[in-house]
């Protein structure tokens, strides 16, 4: 990942934390017509409601994190894997204050719109990372074309997702990210909550967790059920999806 030098002359790296934030690399900013073509949530959009949505979700997963930076899972309800925008949004809204900076994992590697969402070209992902231990946490991690946003993608290795999420390697990988940037607030977007092994995987990385309820596509007791199931001492509100 490329960011600018400083007036130094130094060329700071992603795992600087004592650079401006506003120098992590962002080489190929999207537009606001590109953001609003892709549904991508931006200062000044025109739905303010929607806006507001995801700033009263910020609000409440940093009140209860405190001070803290932190790890929250997103995950649809519904059986479609509907989910990536919606947390793309959620990571791009806590990418928003200029105080902090966010990180998306995306752990839904059957779902290949991601990438649509993304201003530049990816290759290897969390999947490879995992699976090949000679690449670094640099070979995986991309800037999104949102300010302050970077994204791991999902990867190649989807048929081995299971066994990949569930390794130690993926654990080291999710303690790196959290501990190396204590500025910086985690999205992991995993696959339907109900429908994968998956996400009830991911679910032991993450401090919070999110469910979305697409329109018509979730009943109450299906609702109850998740977080019975979750608890709640992670869980942390619901998201409903048009």
């Amino acid at each position: 990942m490329k960011v600018d030098a400083d007036d130094s002359g130094h060329s700071p790296t992603v795992y600087d934390s004592s650079i401006s934030l506003e120098l992590i690399g962002n080489p190929k900013p999207w537009t606001r017509e590109q953001l609003r073509e892709r549904k991508i949530i931006y200062s000044g959009m025109p739905d303010k409601e929607v806006m507001d949505g995801y700033r009263e979700l910020r609000i409440q997963l940093r009140n209860r994190a405190g001070e803290n930076n932190f790890v929250v899972m997103f995950s649809s309800l519904g059986k479609r894997a509907n989910s990536v925008l919606t947390a793309f949004n959620l990571a791009a809204s806590l990418a928003m204050d200029s105080h902090t900076s966010a990180l998306l994992v995306d752990c839904d590697p059957y779902n290949k719109d991601f990438a649509d969402l993304v201003s530049v070209e990816m290759d290897a992902g969390v999947t490879d990372f995992v699976a090949d231990k000679s690449l670094s946490i640099k070979d995986v991690l991309y800037p999104s074309g949102v300010a302050r946003l970077s994204v791991i993608p999902g990867g190649t290795q989807a048929s081995s997702a299971v066994e990949l999420f569930a390794s130690v390697r993926m654990r080291d990988l999710i303690t790196e990210l959290k501990s190396r940037y204590p500025d910086r607030c985690i999205v992991l977007n995993a696959p339907p909550f109900r429908e994968s092994t998956e996400a009830r995987i991911l679910e032991r990385f993450a401090d919070q967790i999110i469910f979305g309820v697409p329109f018509g596509d979730v009943t109450a007791e299906a609702i109850e059920d998740a977080v019975d199931t979750l608890g709640s001492e992670k869980f942390s509100g619901l998201v409903f999806q048009e």
